[in-house]
C-alpha cells in the first residue's frame, strides 16, 4: 500500500529516515507538519516532501510525528482531512478508517449535524418540503427509535395515528413520522445502532430504507441523519446543521464539515473555526415554532426540546417546557401544568407521555414544526440539487 507520511522537526533525521524504511508500506511523500525551527537544512529523509495530502495518490495516512509539534486535537484534524479524502489514518497506536459510504442510485441530498438538539430534522424536512414543489422527493430518516424494518408513510400520521403507534409499543415520535406529518412529504423510518467518531453507524437498515423509497420512484431522496451519526450513503451533496453547543474542532467533527457542501447555522456557530477548516458556505437559520392548528389565543403550554421562541405564538402562555426529552422533569411539570392546549414538537416524550396527560385531562393537543427561517437557504439548497434531478 503506498502511504503519505506525517513527520515533524522534533525527531532527528537520520530517526526519521529509519523509521520510514521499517515502515510496511510503499512511502510515496513524506510532510512535514511542524517543528522546521529545530531543523538544520538540507535533511534527506530519503522520500520525496510533499506540501499536502492530495499531492500524490496514495492509500493511507501513516503519522510519525507527535507532541509537541501535533497535540491530539491537531492530530484528530489531520484525521479529518484524510478520512475526507477517502483515506485511513493510521499511527503507532491508532487507526481510522473512512466511514462507508454506498451508493445510492436516486439523486440525493444528506442533512447530517454535529450533534442533537441543532434543528437538522427540521433544516431536512424545510430541504424536502422547498425541493418538493416541482419534483418528487422523499426523505429517508433514521434514528436510534427507528423501526427494525424500513418502515414507509405515504400520508401524514394523525394524532390518533401516532396514539396508536405509541400504546403498542412503538416510538411514536421517530424523524420519519415528523417528517411525514409536518414536511407534508413521504417518508421512510430507518434505525441505527452505535456511533462511531467520524459518524459512521455501527449497525443500520439505512440502505433497505432507501430501496424501499425507490420504490415510489422519486426524483431526488433527502437523507436525515441521526445526532452526529451520518447516513452511511454516498450522498451528491451534505448540508451540515450545527450552533453554538457544538465545537467544530472537537474530535473528528472537522470530517463533517470537510465533507459538506453547506452550513446551516441555526445559532452561534463557531464561523472563524468553520472557516479555518474549510471554505464550505456557512448561512444563518433561525427555528420558529409554527403551530399545525390555529391556536386563537387560548390558554396554551409548550413543549419543545430546542431553543425555538414561543413569543409570537397566538395564544395565551401559560406553560413553556424545553424538558421534551427529560421524561422525569417532564413528569413533574404536567402534574402542575393547566392549559386547554398542550402544542408539543413531535419529538421524544412527545405522545406518549405529553399527548396521553393532555388528552386524559380534556385539553387539545396541537403539533408543532419547526420551522427554518433564512434569507440565503432556499438558494444554496437549490444549488446542491444534482443536476440529474432538476427540473
Amino acid at each position: 500500500m503506498r502511504a503519505i507520511v506525517l513527520i515533524d522537526g522534533e525527531h532527528y533525521e537520520p530517526v526519521v529516515r529509519d523509521a520510514l524504511a521499517a515502515l510496511p508500506y510503499e512511502v510515496v511523500g513524506a510532510l512535514l507538519v511542524g517543528g522546521s525551527e529545530k531543523l538544520r537544512g538540507g535533511e534527506d529523509y530519503g522520500v520525496a516532501l510533499v506540501e499536502s495530502l492530495d499531492a500524490v495518490e496514495a492509500d493511507l495516512v501513516f503519522d510519525l510525528s507527535d507532541e509537541p509539534v501535533l497535540g491530539p486535537r491537531e492530530r484528530l484534524l489531520w484525521a479529518s482531512r484524510a478520512l475526507a479524502l477517502g483515506l485511513p489514518y493510521v499511527g503507532a497506536d491508532f487507526r481510522f478508517d473512512p466511514p462507508p459510504l454506498h451508493p445510492v442510485a436516486t439523486p440525493s441530498i444528506a442533512v447530517i449535524g454535529l450533534g442533537k438538539r441543532v434543528g437538522k430534522t427540521a433544516v431536512a424536512g424545510h430541504v424536502a418540503r422547498l425541493l418538493a414543489r416541482d419534483r418528487r422527493v422523499v426523505v429517508v430518516a433514521m434514528g436510534r427509535g427507528g423501526p427494525a424494518e424500513p418502515e414507509l408513510v405515504e400520508s401524514p400520521p394523525t394524532l390518533d395515528d401516532l396514539l396508536e403507534l405509541s400504546r403498542s409499543g412503538r416510538h411514536a415520535a421517530s424523524d420519519h413520522l415528523e417528517a411525514a406529518a409536518l414536511a407534508g412529504v413521504p417518508a421512510v423510518g430507518c434505525r441505527r445502532a452505535g456511533g462511531g467518531l467520524a459518524g459512521a453507524p455501527f449497525d443500520s437498515n439505512v440502505l433497505e430504507g432507501a430501496r424501499l423509497a425507490a420504490q415510489l420512484e422519486p426524483e431526488l431522496l433527502v437523507f436525515d441523519g441521526s445526532g452526529a451519526a451520518l447516513p452511511p450513503v454516498d450522498a451528491d451533496a451534505r448540508i451540515l446543521v450545527t450552533n453554538g453547543a457544538h465545537d467544530v474542532r472537537a474530535g473528528l467533527n472537522a470530517y463533517r464539515v470537510l465533507v459538506s457542501d453547506l452550513v446551516v447555522d441555526t445559532g452561534g456557530a463557531d464561523r472563524e473555526a468553520i472557516r479555518s477548516i474549510s471554505d464550505v458556505p456557512v448561512v444563518a437559520a433561525e427555528l420558529r415554532l409554527r403551530p399545525a392548528e390555529p391556536l386563537r389565543g387560548r390558554r396554551t403550554a409548550v413543549f419543545t426540546t430546542g431553543p425555538a421562541p414561543v413569543e409570537d405564538l397566538d395564544a395565551e402562555l401559560v406553560h413553556v417546557s424545553r424538558n421534551l426529552a427529560r421524561r422525569n422533569a417532564l413528569e413533574e411539570e404536567l402534574e402542575v401544568v393547566d392549559a386547554d392546549v398542550y402544542l408539543v414538537e413531535l419529538k421524544a416524550a412527545a405522545v406518549d407521555v405529553v399527548a396521553e396527560a393532555a388528552l386524559e385531562r380534556g385539553a387539545e393537543v396541537v403539533l408543532a414544526a419547526n420551522d427554518v427561517v433564512s434569507d440565503e437557504l432556499d438558494e444554496r439548497v437549490q444549488a446542491l440539487v444534482p443536476e440529474r434531478s432538476r427540473t
